[in-house]
């Protein structure tokens, strides 16, 4: 993962219980609707070979990573099917250091300021404020109080509406996931609608960067 790229466009896509059939077109729409980086989490059956394949289907259009992972055994599988970096939902002491020995890119997630900057201190990318969406951008705005220099990712109830208040309110990243890779149009195969709900974040945000916000 180029990071500095990442930041340029901070926007990452979850991708969780989705099916080998779909993984391609997911990524295709992903790609047409501008989004540049995109997680697949280890929990997903069979995640190592959606991977593989998320990774061949994007070629350089497209970073993948790997979420969900609690340990370096997972870690590893992840990184042998291609991922380029890695986001956990807690700190996880072992997989932190690995990651930062190699240099792979790590998103441990993190709620309290007591977790958060422990996060950080042992290496963090940037850390994943979860679940976000239950405190929202204003707990974000507190946070970066004491922790100015500290990069933060918004996971959790972040929407096209409320973007420009976690950007203004000091996150360095947002993430979505089943509010736009919905089941009901994972099942029906419909990827257009899964397209536009991807494009809104994006437009979204590049009208407020070219705004200067």
């Amino acid at each position: 993962m180029d990071i500095e790229k990442f930041k340029r466009l901070p926007i990452l896509g979850i991708l969780r219980g989705v099916d080998i059939e779909s993984i391609e077109p997911l990524i295709e729409a992903s790609i047409s609707a501008g989004l540049k980086t995109i997680e697949i989490t280890m929990n997903t059956r069979g995640a190592a070979t959606l991977i593989e394949k998320a990774v061949a289907t994007a070629g350089k259009r497209l970073t993948v990573g790997a979420g969900t992972v609690l340990g370096v055994k997972s870690l590893e599988i992840a990184i042998a099917a291609g991922a380029t970096f890695i986001v956990t939902p807690v700190l996880v002491e072992d997989v932190m250091k690995h990651c930062v020995k190699n240099k792979i890119p790590v998103f441990p997630g993190a709620l309290t300021p007591q977790e958060i900057y422990n996060a950080w201190n042992a290496g963090a990318t940037m850390v994943k404020v979860f679940p976000s969406g239950s405190f929202g951008p204003k707990y974000l705005k507190e946070i970066k109080g004491p922790f100015n220099d500290i990069g933060l990712l918004a996971c959790g109830g972040v929407t096209p509406e409320n973007t420009k208040e976690y950007f203004a309110s000091g996150a360095s990243a947002i993430a979505f996931g089943e509010s736009v890779f919905k089941k009901e149009w994972l099942d029906s195969k419909d990827f257009k609608s899964i397209e536009e709900a991807v494009k809104m974040y994006v437009t979204v945000f590049n009208k407020n960067r070219k705004e200067g916000v």
